[in-house]
């Protein structure tokens, strides 16, 4: 049901608070077309009872588009016209800091609000707001969730929620905590993140689930304005379609010369796809320029490189992980590429937890044979190793480099087959001249990959760390997903850089022309 009056009521309420920033600072608070959107369909929406449908709003929007605003308007009314006697409005984010945001917004609201700044007392040693009239208060608080059980929840506005370091001050602040309110609301309003595995991202997937029709959830409001993963990110047309408030409270300028700046810069484009576009980007910087790698997408046939010289990287990870194994072909003249062949296995259990906890397509991948499962939630490392063997006696396998950590046994037994395998170190020194080198072979458009989606996906997950003398390495622990089959390329290719050039004669020699 829809009840007008109500709607109408709170749109009225904001429509008497006045903006606090720059030049549109003293005019009156007159909601953008998406802003009234939201908050008639928030607050006008209601039960049979009357009581309000939506307790929790999710607004997902790029920044500089008004949402502190907003959201200080939100929290207003939740304090004051919202006819709740003993209101405990709480405003929260990642840090004191930056809840207070939109509390001082709110802070400047009632200062130029009469009938408001008389009704209304501020503690501002706590970061409080007192309404006299009804006893209640709208009041920040700080991220330390042990602290908050207990509260008598009317409303939570949740600022960048894609910030928390954690679930905890969420789940204090929403699991329970307004039961004893007739209709609490938790207003949650952020930029899009970078970490897949956050409660905000959480959110965010139940919010397309609900939009897309996947779930229903009739007490969920879900918006969320922004450019699809595959949208071209120097249209405006696109840029327009993610920034409701563009050419209000953005100019169309500014937009154009942060993406002036990003275009040439792997690591401004990101901050541009998230901030500006709303994009869930990997991280923060982004190393990979993923339209170079596709475009080094050339078709790789395992038959055309039958019996040819080629290196391995072998990439253990942990026994309930992913394990890859990537070979390297290098190129027998100037004509050809580097050409490199991957492989991966992942504990069947585990995929399954996988698929459902992280969102990533392992079981597509296996069906599609990308992907290899073996029994058990634990990696078979047998299996893998009678996979190697049968690859050596497809190929010429001259080394396989591994890293030292938890490969002993697999090392052992690949060298009773008869393989020659090397330690490779993971620090600076043995792994920025080939990370380095694989960067310019993909711009040089040198090396084939044949477009694997396994592969493609820890390319793109690649966060590098960089020492001061300029040296860089895949970090694993701030990559936001595996990089495994990375890491296995980039010691593979050290490999067959190293050797290149070295003649070797040719496997026919040993054993003749192999035949499938």
């Amino acid at each position: 049901m829809f009840d007008e009056e109500k709607a109408k009521r709170t749109v009225d309420f904001i429509g008497c608070l006045k903006h606090t920033k720059g030049k549109w600072r003293g005019q009156p608070f007159d909601l953008l077309p998406w802003q009234e959107a939201i908050i008639r369909d928030v607050f006008g929406t209601v039960k049979e009872n009357g009581y309000r449908q939506y307790n929790t709003a999710y607004v997902e929007i790029p920044k500089k588009n008004g949402k502190s605003e907003l959201a200080a308007g939100v929290a207003l009314y939740m304090t004051c016209g919202d006819n709740e006697w003993g209101a405990e409005v709480y405003g929260c984010a990642s840090d004191r800091q930056q809840a207070s945001i939109v509390f001082d917004v709110a802070v400047d609201m009632v200062e130029q609000c009469p009938a408001l700044k008389k009704r209304i007392k501020p503690v501002m040693s706590v970061k409080r707001l007192v309404y006299k009239p009804t006893n209640s208060f709208y009041q920040v608080l700080s991220a330390e969730a042990y602290t908050k059980h207990g509260l008598n929840v009317h409303a939570v506005i949740f600022d960048e929620l894609h910030s928390q370091p954690n679930r905890e001050l969420f789940d204090v602040m929403t699991k329970g905590s307004g039961d004893a309110r007739t209709q609490p609301l938790f207003f949650l309003i952020t930029t899009a993140g970078t970490d897949r595995h956050s409660v905000c991202f959480e959110q965010h997937q139940k919010a397309e689930d609900i939009l897309q029709g996947r779930k229903v959830d009739p007490t969920f409001y879900p918006v969320i304005y922004g450019a699809s993963d595959d949208a071209d990110w120097s249209s405006e047309d696109v840029w327009r379609k993610a920034n409701p408030s563009l050419g209000h409270t953005i100019d169309i300028e500014k937009v154009r010369n942060a993406y002036l700046s990003a275009k040439d810069n792997p690591a401004e484009e990101n901050i541009f796809r998230q901030l500006r576009l709303n994009q869930w980007v990997k991280q923060s910087t982004r190393w990979m320029q993923m339209e170079k790698w596709d475009a080094c997408a050339f078709p790789v046939d395992e038959r055309e490189v039958l019996g040819r010289e080629c290196y391995g990287g072998l990439d253990l990870s942990s026994s309930i992980d992913i394990t890859a194994f990537v070979l390297v072909f290098p190129p027998r003249n100037d004509t050809e590429k580097y050409i490199l062949l991957p492989y991966f296995w992942i504990p069947e259990e585990n995929m399954r937890l996988r698929v459902r906890r992280d969102h990533v397509p392992y079981d597509v991948w296996e069906r599609q044979g990308y992907l290899q499962i073996t029994e058990g939630n634990v990696i078979h490392y047998g299996f893998i190793e009678n996979f190697i063997d049968d690859l050596g006696k497809k190929f010429h396998i001259k080394e396989i480099a591994f890293d030292r950590w938890g490969a002993v046994q697999m090392v052992q037994n690949l060298e009773g087959l008869g393989f020659t395998v090397v330690p490779f170190g993971q620090g600076f020194k043995d792994m920025s001249p080939p990370t380095k080198r694989l960067m310019e072979l993909v711009l040089e458009k040198n090396i084939a990959h044949g477009g694997h989606p396994v592969l493609r996906w820890m390319m793109d997950n690649i966060f590098v760390r960089t020492d001061p003398a300029g040296n860089i390495k895949p970090d694993k622990e701030k990559s936001t997903e595996k990089i495994d089959g990375a890491v296995a390329t980039i010691m593979g290719l050290d490999r067959a850089i190293r050797n290149s050039g070295i003649s070797t004669g040719s496997v026919y020699d040993e054993r003749g022309i192999l035949s499938f």
